[in-house]
């Protein structure tokens, strides 16, 4: 995407006066849903969206201390150090190339892909969509708004629970199926992440190439599992999908040795997000007639920030299940816009 009108620019220093949370943990949606726009056409309804979601919208936490390339580990998944480590990752994306800087962290921040419930992984994917985009003509908003991302995931770095594996399944769908729900499904997303004990064992990758071809598969199932089990908690489900998909949008940025690893961390992801909140049946969903673009049209017109990202995830895939999991999306998330 190369956003000649110039709107995603304007939007992300637009929100990069603004903090990744509000609330005191949830997670601000706007940079991801305003690339999303943009990508699909829907730049002139930026800035009115913006202005529509302009009351979830909180200061950056004050600065603590500078980190350093000393004691970074000790920052590692404090919240309180948010902007601290939005500095740290400014510094650095002025000093080195911005695939450097992201190789170095990567596998640093992967344990912790389902800390602030994996939004900072999704935006960190989206930012790199954007980058990658740019064909080199990279603009400052843009590697900021990597800073941004990063500086998040640092922040809210959260590993899950040691968890013993179950029985290997053999596709990523029968995995996502098998996963067992949490015992108590109530609460926020950190009480059932610390529930979590077993996983069915898949997506062992002997290679590169067959890693990025298990994560397509992972990414297909988790958005075609939300047209039938979305239903179960309509807003933290479509994760499920984002989250993997964010890893996968990632990966041509990254050395191949850590797309491996990169599909474990994205498994351990969309399997946490789908323990903590399947519902017990699956719903029949009558298959949807519109084009992507309509979907899409109609998730922009709709407004939610999930939907927007989820609907997003859903053209990538771009088959007719997906486009079906899109519209349930927009059935079952209340609107942004009137």
């Amino acid at each position: 995407m190369n956003d000649v009108t110039g709107t995603l620019d304007e939007a992300l220093e637009r929100l990069h006066t603004t903090g990744p949370e509000r609330d005191g943990w949830l997670s601000n949606h706007a940079p991801m849903a305003v690339e999303a726009l943009v990508r699909h056409g829907q730049a002139p309804v930026v800035h009115r969206w913006l202005d529509h979601y302009a009351d979830r919208l909180e200061e950056p936490p004050p600065p603590s201390r500078p980190i350093t390339a000393d004691d970074w580990r000790e920052a590692l998944g404090d919240p309180a150090r948010i902007t601290d480590w939005t500095r740290y990752f400014g510094r650095e994306l002025d000093a080195r190339p911005w695939r450097e800087v992201l190789a170095a962290w990567w596998p640093r921040l992967l344990p912790g892909i389902a800390g602030g419930a994996t939004h900072p992984v999704i935006r960190t994917g989206h930012a790199v969509r954007t980058l990658l985009a740019s064909d080199g003509q990279e603009s400052a908003p843009r590697r900021a708004e990597l800073a941004h991302a990063l500086g998040y995931w640092a922040a809210r770095h959260q590993a899950l629970p040691a968890l013993t594996p179950l029985a290997g399944a053999p596709t990523a769908a029968a995995a996502l199926d098998a996963v067992p729900p949490v015992p108590e499904q109530s609460g926020g997303i950190r009480a059932r992440l610390d529930q979590l004990t077993a996983f069915p064992r898949w997506g062992e990758a002997p290679d590169p190439d067959t890693a990025k071809a298990r994560l397509v598969e992972l990414v297909t199932a988790a958005t075609h599992r939300y047209a039938t089990h979305g239903h179960g908690e309509p807003i933290m489900l479509v994760h499920a999908a984002t989250a993997p998909n964010a890893v996968l949008r990632t990966l041509p940025a990254l050395p191949r040795e850590l797309w491996a690893p990169s599909l474990a961390a994205a498994w351990a992801a969309a399997a946490a997000v789908t323990a903590a909140y399947t519902p017990r049946e699956a719903a029949p969903v009558p298959s949807t007639a519109l084009t992507a673009q309509e979907v899409f049209e109609r998730a922009a017109a709709h407004g939610d920030d999930h939907t927007i990202k989820f609907t997003d995830t859903a053209l990538d895939v771009a088959d007719p299940l997906a486009l079906t999991a899109a519209v349930r999306s927009i059935e079952l998330n209340p609107p942004l816009l009137p």
